[in-house]
């Protein structure tokens, strides 16, 4: 069992406190954060293949997709999951590393899905998932190299990375098991024990078999890929330990991982290292798309 799931059983204050990204930033600087997502998002909006497809017909939602091929030529694509908590943001705060992938010939895909209390997890996990079946499966028409797909995300994205690159639901969509080629979750949580014992229960509801069902750590996959593990050196404890845990267990199972702690970062800023090109969130991306 992962240390993190002893972590249930500490104090809730405590756990509260391990797992509130929002109060290592102040109101002021975490508003602005949130206003440099919209923005520099829509900044990318000339860069846009295709806006609005739809992925999944049972909940309607939709991809916007950037930077594709065009002409028959396919593109390796970096999926991009937003946070928020599962209960916030949307695919519009979240394409602002579109255009320094596209001047590495790289097209971004970057999902919605809906929200916690309205949905449950596993809802927000399944769309997710069809969302990647749907590139892999559309690749042709998309401008996509569905034999180069590459996945991340922030803090509950992040989490749905891990989703992504678990175990045990590729077959229930018709996917080989080496469908992602490498991942770079951001601040993520992989163990939502402590989750289910903090304040994000209200919003989350998870009972003990959604805990051990929906956490990343405990379905690692027979066949994994590279994956960068980052994180902010400002993050809140829980976020920290979350991904230094995840980085041993994949190594641990055999596969190759790299965990960064990027310095003079916090939970929120760090994400927009993705949009700078000699960041080192930017290179080591850039590396891992391009071996």
């Amino acid at each position: 069992m992962s240390s993190l799931a002893e972590e249930a059983s500490w104090p809730k204050d405590i756990v509260d406190r391990d797992y509130n990204a929002r109060a290592t930033v102040s109101i002021e600087r975490f508003e602005a954060e949130m206003r440099k997502y919209r923005d520099r998002s829509e900044d990318m909006r000339s860069l846009g293949s295709r806006f609005d497809v739809v992925y999944d017909a049972e909940s309607g939602q939709t991809i916007d997709l950037y930077g594709a091929g065009t002409g028959g030529e396919r593109r390796p694509v970096f999926i991009f999951i937003h946070g928020g908590y599962w209960r916030a943001l949307s695919k519009n705060d979240s394409a602002f590393m579109a255009g320094m992938l596209a001047r590495h010939g790289i097209a971004t895909a970057v999902v919605d899905y809906r929200l916690a209390p309205s949905v449950s997890l596993d809802e927000i996990v399944r769309e997710v998932r069809a969302a990647v079946a749907f590139i892999w499966k559309n690749g042709a028409e998309l401008g996509i190299d569905n034999d180069r797909i590459y996945v991340g995300g922030s803090s509950a994205g992040g989490h749905l990375t891990g989703a992504v690159l678990a175990g045990g639901w590729r077959e229930d969509f018709g996917l080989p098991p080496d469908l992602i080629k490498g991942a770079m979750p951001i601040s993520g949580l992989f163990h939502l024990a402590p989750i289910a014992a903090s304040f994000a229960q209200e919003w989350l509801q998870l009972d003990e078999d959604a805990v051990w069902r929906l956490s990343p750590m405990n379905h690692l996959p027979e066949v994994g890929c590279p994956i960068v593990v980052a994180y902010a050196d400002g993050e809140a404890a829980g976020f920290r330990r979350q991904s230094v845990e995840y980085d041993r267990l994949w190594r641990k199972a055999g596969f190759p991982s790299r965990l960064i702690e990027v310095a003079g970062r916090n939970h929120f800023d760090v994400l927009l290292d993705l949009g700078v090109d000699d960041s080192e969130l930017s290179r080591r991306l850039i590396q891992l798309i391009n071996g």
